[in-house]
Order: structure tokens, then sequence, then C-alpha cells
């Protein structure tokens, strides 16, 4: 459990449902593009979507999957859906959980997270675990929780997250918070893989990351989104470019060595790019 398995790309969850280990996140794609970047993975052998009631794009993401299924013969089950409750619902998180499920229309949510912590956070969060035993939710999880939010949230649930989702790149490696999550049995998963919006460019230029590129015939961003992998974090770049999000899922062709990991973990600022 928690180990990524490289052969069929995917890791088994605590919660005992398996979990592709990359995939597309969808944060800031209005409706039709993200249907299209949906579609796009989907077709290029991609199984994992994020998205949340904050991207404004639950509707598309949902309409995405059942597009793709239809055009392309795939089994619901072979995808996995992850969307995000936000604080500002956390008062009401059964009338939050319907809202997902009615707009994504995909029959059950594979998971969902907290977007992030918040008054209500521990009621919110059991609301979640009813859904589980109903079956409307598979795996719960958490998004930009740390490990002094982590140790005072976890004893006061009864299912442990499956997941923790935090912003996760080059120059914001959490070589600290990483480990504590996974020695729990919880697997990671970083946002921001490419460094985020604005920051993209220099992330794929740096030096360290083009040497190692060159070295592979492969992109910068394949050697983050690889180096992310080899750490057990799993990754959901975002994009809107069908040849970026195939790009993307192509991790499997080559490995880094453990002195290019090693130059890459040389490379952490604790720079953080969102305020999470």
């Amino acid at each position: 459990m928690g180990k990524f398995d490289f052969t069929t790309g995917t890791v088994l969850l605590n919660s005992g449902y398996t979990m592709p280990i990359l995939g597309l996140g969808t944060y800031a794609l209005d409706h039709d593009t993200c249907v299209n970047s949906v579609k796009a993975l989907l077709k290029n052998g991609g199984r994992l979507i994020d998205t949340a009631f904050m991207y404004h794009n639950e509707e598309a993401v949902g309409e995405g999957v059942r597009q793709a299924m239809e055009e392309y013969g795939i089994p619901r089950a072979d995808i996995f859906v992850i969307t995000k409750i936000y604080p500002s619902q956390f008062d009401d998180p059964a009338a939050a959980i319907d809202m997902a499920l009615e707009k994504l229309d995909i029959g059950y949510i594979d998971m969902m997270l907290l977007h992030h912590p918040g008054d209500g956070d521990v009621a919110a969060y059991k609301a979640m675990e009813q859904y589980v035993k109903q079956g409307k939710i598979r795996s719960l999880g958490l998004s930009n929780w740390y490990v002094e939010e982590l140790t005072d949230f976890l004893p006061q649930v009864t299912i442990p997250p499956a997941l923790v989702q935090n912003e996760i790149h080059p120059y914001y490696q959490e070589q600290d918070v990483v480990p504590f999550i996974q020695e729990k049995g919880i697997v990671v998963q970083g946002w921001y893989p490419l460094g985020g919006r604005g920051h993209t460019a220099e992330l794929l230029g740096d030096e360290t990351i083009k040497a190692i590129a060159k070295a592979h015939g492969v992109s910068s961003a394949q050697v983050i989104l690889r180096w992310d992998l080899q750490r057990g974090v799993v990754v959901i770049p975002g994009s809107s470019d069908p040849a970026h999000i195939r790009e993307n899922l192509d991790l499997f062709g080559f490995a880094l060595t453990e002195e290019e990991m090693k130059a890459v973990a040389a490379l952490d600022r604790g720079e953080k790019h969102d305020w999470y």
C-alpha cells in the first residue's frame, strides 16, 4: 500500500482503491477548454483528473468524462476523479457534497478533499465519511494540510485520509512534510508540479533540469514530473495543450539516476508560489 507501481502507473490507497499516479489538474480551465483537456487526457491513456468547487468547472469535467467514456469506450471504473469542497462550504457540507455529485454527474466521486483547513473542517470531513458509507464517495483526502495541521486533525476523524495534496515543485519540495505524510500510509500529491502560473518558465529553464532533460532526450517538464514520481509524489500538471498533456503522461520510458535525483533535490529554495 502506498508504493507506486511503475508498470501499471498506479498506487494502492489506504481506502483499498487504486489511483493513477499521474493525471491532469484543471485549475483555471474554462468550460470548453476543460472538456477538451479532459478528453485529451483520457484519449491518451491518462485516467486521473483533479477539480474543485472553487475551479468552477466540475460540470465541464463531468461532461468530458462522459463524452470520453462514450467516444473512446472507457469504463467509468477506470477513471479517477478528485474534487474538493471549500471552507466557505463547511457550514453545510451535505449540500456541498450533493452539489458536487450533481455537477459532475458521473455516478460517484472517486475522492473528495477538503480544499484547505478552516472553521468546521472536522465536521465537514465527518459528513464526507457518511457519503463514503453510502458509496457516493470512495476515498477521502485533504489539500494544503501540513505537519501541524495533520497532527491536530487526524485523531479527530474515523476514516484516515488516503491522500494529502500540497504545493510541491523543485523550488518548494516539502522535504520534511512528504515523508511525514507517507509514513502514515497516506499518499502525497503535488499541485503546481511545474511551479505554477508565472513561475513555470523559470523552472523549466533551470540549467540543472535542462541538463538532465538533455541527457535523457526528454523535456524539462518530464524530468520534473518523473522526479516527483520517484519521490512517491503523484502529479497533476495543469494544461490546455493536447501535446503537453500527452507529453506529461510519457514518464515511464526513462528514470532519473540517484545523482540526478540529488541534483534536483539541491534546487530546493523553500519558495512557495501560492498562499495555501
